[in-house]
This record gives structure tokens, sequence and C-alpha cells, in this order.
């Protein structure tokens, strides 16, 4: 696929809009994408991330007392980072951070990913294996909560969608 800006060079940047339900895509090359940052996508040119992150974080500091000024709440040992600077910022400042602000954190992952834990995205290309792994790791996590909840028949048909998906990632296949 060539890029659709100079029609010379390969496409390895693509980029997805989805505005008022329309879905429109665009493919171009490094050189013409450098071109298009420049001017900026639609309404947000240049987006800051920590910013973005910031102004996420402020209402549910703020709501906690904080103020984007405020030095006070909790302070990472290790590197003196404070909840109000991470509010302001948008930035932890060390990896101890992480444990430090972490019921702050978790509802905000929540509140952004849907989810506190990181699963990943398998391509639709490929990915067949990788694919295969998930889907049972799912269907063993189900599988528990299903004799958690003493729900015996849907275990016996997750355990047996799990053998069948074993025995196609043995064979190589893809579902």
């Amino acid at each position: 696929m060539f890029c659709e800006k100079c029609k010379q060079r390969p496409a390895t940047v693509h980029i997805t809009e989805i505005i008022n339900g329309q879905k429109q895509e665009t493919h171009l090359c490094e050189i013409c994408a450098k071109e298009v940052k420049i001017q900026g996508f639609g309404f947000f040119p240049q987006m800051n991330l920590n910013k973005f992150m910031a102004g996420l974080l402020d209402g549910d500091f703020n709501s906690g007392g904080y103020s984007q000024t405020n030095t006070t709440g909790k302070v990472c040992e290790k590197c003196g980072v404070s909840e109000g600077q991470f509010a302001s910022k948008g930035l932890l400042g060390c990896s101890e951070c992480y444990p430090c602000f972490e019921e702050k954190m978790l509802p905000l992952l929540r509140r952004i990913h849907g989810n506190t834990r990181h699963v990943g995205k398998i391509p639709e290309r490929k990915g067949g294996r990788a694919r295969l792994v998930k889907e049972i790791e799912v269907n063993k996590r189900q599988l528990k909560e299903a004799v958690s909840r003493e729900e015996f028949e849907i275990a016996a048909q997750l355990r047996d969608k799990i053998r069948l998906l074993e025995k196609n990632l043995e064979e190589g296949g893809e579902g």
C-alpha cells in the first residue's frame, strides 16, 4: 500500500479517525506523516499526553482535597513526588510511585482502559497462536469462577472448550 498523499513511498503510518460515527482511515509514509503532524490533527494539534493525564488526575485528586499546586498528601519515599505534583504534571517520578499512589491510580486506569490489568491487543491479521493462548487463559479464568459459583454445567462446557483449544494449539491451528 502506498502513501495516500505522495503516492510514491510505502504507507507506514496508519491513522484512524472516528468523527460522528464515521470511520476514516488515512495511510501515509513517514515523511508525509511528519508534515501532517506539524499541521496537527483535527482540533487537537500537538496533544500533550502529560497534560491529558494531569487533566484526568486533577478531578480525582481534587475530589480528595488536593489542589494542583498542593504538595501535601502522600509522598513517594524514593523520589519525593507528592500527590499534588503528580496531579498537576500527570507524571510519576519513579517505579516506586506506582505502589505509593496505587489507590489513586487504579480508578484512573479503570476509567481510561476499562481494566486495571494490561492484557494487550492481538492484531487481527496475525497472531493466531497468541489469540488461542489468550482465549485459553480467559476460559480458564471463567472456569474457576464457574466452579466457585458451583455452576458445574457451565464449568464442564468451559473445560471441553479449553481442551479443544489446547488441542488446536498443539496442532498449530488457529481455532
